[in-house]
């Protein structure tokens, strides 16, 4: 049996491992994207610095939803 310490540290190490992974899948989408036809200066550190913050966001984003998606999937096991 797990008790309640256990479970909730291998519920954060996913969440955790789920958010990189989303963060990570975010940046890869957003290679493709052509975000120098925007910007003056396409490979200035300020760029790169956009492309970072979008990653992150839009990967926390993911994230969430996953990490909601899992909690509420896991409430319908107690309708029943």
């Amino acid at each position: 049996m797990v008790d309640g310490a256990t479970s909730l540290g291998v519920t954060a190490l996913v969440n955790i491992i789920l958010s990189l992974v989303s963060i990570a899948f975010s940046w890869w989408a957003l290679t493709n994207l052509r975000l120098d036809v925007f910007m003056r200066q396409p490979k200035s550190v300020q760029a790169h610095a956009l492309m970072i913050l979008l990653s992150v966001v839009l990967g926390h984003g993911l994230a969430s939803f996953l990490i909601d998606y899992m909690g509420w999937s896991r409430l319908i096991s107690q309708m029943f």
